[in-house]
């Protein structure tokens, strides 16, 4: 064995025999919750850190909620962006929807149609205006422009589901074929699915994550009875610094809960 790997797995092992560590097992399932991070399993940690804020709020719908998600924060960072392209472009070809574009109402759609787009390097992009311009082309639809082509549809949080109809409506208005529609974060409290079903029909409607996946994992960033221990040669999972903790998440000393 090298001696930069011995080093490494006792550092490892201390750490696990560290008091501050609950014991040995809760260590090794760090660990090993860690090593086999995948990029779904970054996003809903990013989007719980960045997106997620218990509180009073208003909705666009009208409704009052205990707590907020904003996609925004995390699908407009570097990493968020990286992430949720791969993310959503994993979950396109998996699902073999065969699209040759990708798009939605602007503004929750943006960052996640570029980020789509950039990832692919070979899906089209568009977006959706929430009214036709009222001067130059008068077009509603911005970017790609292929009648007849197939498209996703994605939004960032859908509630009642009405941005996403939008775009779906707009979408075939214009003459694209449907083949997906997907979100990033689905309040499942508000009864939105059945609406944004039947709009999407005969095409499928899938939500990467439930506010209630977002929710916990909240919570489990935030539990203080949660074990720490020192991420060895992990990046910091918000600013990407060398990261001292995990508690259970990996953070660097600036951002350790």
């Amino acid at each position: 064995m090298a001696e930069g790997s011995r080093e490494a797995e006792a550092f490892l092992y201390s750490e696990i025999r560290s008091p501050r560590v609950r014991s040995p097992r809760s260590g090794v399932r760090a660990i090993l919750e860690f090593s086999m991070s995948s990029p779904r399993q970054e996003l809903l940690r990013l989007l719980a850190s960045k997106s997620f804020r218990l509180g009073e709020f208003k909705l666009s719908s009208g409704a009052s909620s205990d707590y907020y998600v904003d996609c925004r924060t995390t699908t407009l960072s570097a990493k968020g962006s990286r992430l949720t392209g791969q993310v959503f472009l994993d979950e396109i070809r998996t699902r073999g929807w065969k699209a040759k574009a990708i798009g939605g109402l602007t503004m929750g759609a943006d960052p996640i149609v570029v980020a789509v787009v950039v990832t692919s390097g070979e899906l089209q992009g568009f977006l959706v205006r929430k009214a036709e311009k009222q001067h130059g082309t008068g077009r509603r639809i911005e970017g790609f422009q292929e009648k007849g082509a197939r498209v996703v549809i994605v939004d960032d949080v859908c509630t009642t589901g009405a941005s996403t109809i939008q775009a779906i409506e707009a979408a075939r208005e214009f003459g694209f074929e449907v083949a997906g529609v997907m979100c990033l974060v689905e309040r499942q409290e508000a009864g939105g699915r059945p609406n944004i079903e039947k709009a999407a029909a005969p095409a499928q409607f899938v939500s990467v994550f439930t506010a209630n996946d977002v929710r916990k994992e909240h919570g489990a960033q935030n539990d203080e009875t949660s074990p720490s221990m020192v991420a060895f040669g992990a990046g910091c999972e918000i600013c990407g610094r060398q990261a001292v903790v995990h508690t259970p998440r990996v953070r660097c000393e600036q951002h350790k809960v």
